[in-house]
């Protein structure tokens, strides 16, 4: 069998660099991120230079310095404090790096190119994303910086001012001035919600912010009436309360999502994703299965880099779907291995995505003990994929490539200290630190170690790109979040939220009584409703949303919190992967050239036991054990199990058993429902679970024995005994 030799491109930089000029659509590392950046939740910002640009960065390194600044000596007014102070830092920044959008239509003929350059923002010199600040875009930013200062403005205004202790005072009885200025809060954090996000999530805040004042005007019969709220106990929710724009949501991406995208931004200035991604070609350039396994291990390694479902499938791709279209992989299978193996990048220890920064604080626990809960479901979700390439590679017939890169050994000695800020994390977790100061010191390390390769040097210039990005990779999820607080504060302040677990549950009991029954029931009905919400808004706001209206419900059947919170977590993630949308689908589709609905297809083929495991872990006490809950037998009984139905899926979904041969339709329906059984982890259910998976077995054997004896040759000699195919 003929091998194709592949090299990896040289390296002036991290991944992404120029890949094979002409093996496929992405070329310089430039490229890559304005194609991650399209099919992220965010949409592209500008490209801000000159006095802007310079402004931008001092404001953006401000920004940094501060929250760093607030984990080490925390400002003695309180989390609400700094919580203003950051918002008003990052949100007139939005109004300078993304450009509204919007296209105005031409007031004549003879002005084309002026009347683009007003609708879009800037000169006529290029696309709005090359363009400068707008007039609008500089007064929308100064609105933002006034209304967000106004709270803690030590200048009285009539009865209005004062300071923060007077706006404190006020609460529940704001003057006009305060109303004032609450509301042009939110509007200018709808706007940026709009610019960064889309329409979607605008329209879903304003939803909530009508229900809040005319939900009085409903029914009082129906279950989701409520005596109804004027438009200043709105405001006040939302400006002068724990649960509106200075909540939880905001925090999180103020004390530890801005941490963590600094610390990404030095890992990889100081070259770590080139590492990982050269290590992982290294670690199985002599496998059968090469392409695909490297795929699968640079996508978990480049999560710790960039926690984007999106941007690391476009990290990978860019660099192995060259491989693995020498190897034979079709565009449209490729893409959905790529696009699985990105999405885990937001699932997997020790940087999850930003969800998982609010389900510590929303349940008070440290942020080891979720890392921990997610470790069993990371391993079992990255089994099923390994599995799906293993299965693949010997179904299509694919060709060994060898990778032409060095020894692994070799790389782990020269470049290996990259893994060690990673170790230092759950290290200071594990002595009882906080998430911030573990990410702090890794991110010191990291910067110290960079000096170990003179090509990525931390310099001064450098560390304030770095500080500077971090800073910008946060901007979108600070308004997400801010505007979040509209949803949470309407739920707190209407009860809509156990009025809507209630409806919930009470659909499946219409069903049966059976209690298992209506739990299963309610956990398929929640993660349907987790999966359509999460088609139309950004992760972050559909865990926020899907915590206040179905955590309840879940909760209310008996489900633990860490169960309930995983639940809605894992579903709210996995829209990234779940047509129509699919955006790591887009993304890869995009890399790979493949047709976009089977590139789709393929990808929820590969992300399939992240759909169920979580529904294991919510329906039996058992299933706890996959979150690490229980003791050690519980633990070891619900991984193994679950194991073997991952397994069972992914012969079911691959139509081959790795060791024996290809399945049937037959034994593929057959070790579907092996797996769906096992992983219902109740000792009935395992049972037939384990039986049918006998048959799927004896099954394969027999299909092989039947063709090995077809494919024999008639003219064999007697005594001669016939070559079995496999």
């Amino acid at each position: 069998m003929d091998v194709d030799p592949v090299s990896l491109p040289p390296d002036e930089g991290t991944v992404g660099d120029p890949v094979w000029a002409d093996d496929g659509p992405i070329g310089a590392h430039h490229d890559t991120r304005e194609l991650a950046a399209r099919f992220e939740d965010e949409k592209p910002g500008r490209v801000l230079s000159g006095p802007v640009g310079l402004l931008f960065t001092g404001v953006t390194v401000a920004i940094a310095l501060l929250a760093l600044w607030q984990v080490f000596f925390p400002l003695p007014q309180g989390s609400k404090y700094y919580l203003i102070f950051f918002l008003a830092g990052v949100l007139p920044m939005v109004f300078l790096a993304y450009p509204s959008g919007v296209r105005l239509p031409r007031r004549s003929a003879s002005a084309p190119a002026a009347d683009d350059a007003a609708d879009a923002g800037g000169s006529p010199d290029g696309p709005a994303e090359r363009r400068g600040p707008t007039p609008v875009d500089w007064l929308l930013a100064l609105a933002a910086l006034v209304s967000c200062l106004y709270p803690v403005l030590p200048v009285t205004i009539g009865a209005g001012g004062g300071g923060y202790d007077a706006f404190l005072d006020r609460q529940g009885l704001l003057d006009p001035l305060d109303v004032a200025m609450g509301t042009a809060l939110l509007l200018l954090l709808l706007e940026a919600c709009r610019r960064t996000t889309g329409w979607i999530l605008p329209a879903v805040c304003l939803l909530f912010l009508a229900y809040g004042y005319y939900g009085g005007l409903l029914p009082q019969s129906w279950p989701v009436a409520h005596a109804g709220l004027d438009f200043g106990q709105l405001v006040d929710a939302f400006y002068n309360s724990d649960s509106g724009f200075y909540g939880t949501p905001l925090d999180v991406a103020a004390s530890y999502i801005v941490l963590f995208t600094i610390y990404g931004a030095v890992l990889d200035l100081s070259g770590a994703g080139r590492f990982f991604v050269e290590l992982s070609a290294a670690a199985f350039r002599r496998s059968r299965t090469a392409p695909g396994r490297t795929a699968v291990a640079s996508g978990f390694l480049l999560g710790t880099v960039s926690g984007s479902g999106a941007a690391t499938t476009v990290s990978i791709g860019a660099v192995t779907w060259p491989i693995l279209r020498r190897a034979g992989y079709p565009p449209e299978r490729a893409g959905g291995m790529l696009a699985a193996a990105g999405v885990g990048a937001i699932l997997s220890p020790p940087t999850l995505g930003a969800a998982a920064f609010i389900i510590a604080e929303y349940l008070g626990v440290s942020y080891l003990q979720v890392l921990g809960w997610a470790t069993v479901p990371t391993i079992l979700y990255y089994l099923g994929i390994l599995l799906s390439v293993e299965i693949d590679a010997r179904r299509s017939g694919v060709r060994p490539v060898v990778i032409a890169t060095g020894s692994a050994w070799r790389l782990l000695a020269r470049f290996g200290y990259h893994f060690l800020s990673l170790i230092v994390i759950i290290v200071v977790l594990a002595t009882g630190a906080s998430a911030t100061r573990a990410v702090v010191v890794a991110t010191v390390l990291a910067a110290a170690l960079s000096f170990l390769d003179r090509r990525h040097r931390l310099t001064p210039a450098r560390l304030v790109e770095a500080l500077s990005g971090g800073v910008r990779g946060v901007l979108a999820v600070s308004a997400v979040c801010a505007a979040a607080g509209i949803i949470t504060a309407t739920t707190t302040k209407t009860g809509l939220g156990p009025q809507a677990a209630a409806l919930l549950v009470s659909g499946a009991q219409a069903v049966s009584s059976e209690p298992a029954v209506v739990l299963a029931l309610t956990a398929l009905l929640a993660a349907v409703a987790l999966t359509l919400l999460g088609l139309a808004v950004p992760v972050t706001a559909s865990f926020v949303i899907g915590w206040v209206i179905i955590g309840p419900a879940l909760l209310n059947l008996g489900v633990t919190a860490p169960a309930a919170a995983m639940f809605v977590f894992y579903f709210a993630v996995l829209s990234e992967v779940s047509p129509p949308t699919a955006l790591a689908a887009v993304a890869a589709a995009a890399v790979t050239g493949g047709r976009l609905v089977p590139t789709m297809w393929q990808t929820l083929r590969y992300a399939l036991p992240a759909y169920l495991i979580p529904i294991a872990f919510v329906i039996t006490p058992t299933g706890l054990g996959l979150l690490g809950i229980g003791g050690p037998e519980r633990i070891a009984v619900a991984a193994v199990v679950s194991a073997v139905g991952v397994t069972l899926l992914a012969v079911a979904a691959g139509g081959w058993l790795p060791g024996i041969g290809p399945a049937g339709v037959p034994e593929r329906i057959v070790g579907a429902l092996a797996g769906l059984s096992l992983l219902w982890l109740e000792p009935v259910p395992v049972t037939i679970g384990a039986l049918l998976a006998v048959v799927l077995v004896a099954g394969v054997f027999v299909r092989r024995r039947t063709a090995g004896r077809a494919g024999a040759s008639p003219a064999v000699p007697s005594g001669t005994p016939g070559e079995e195919i496999q």
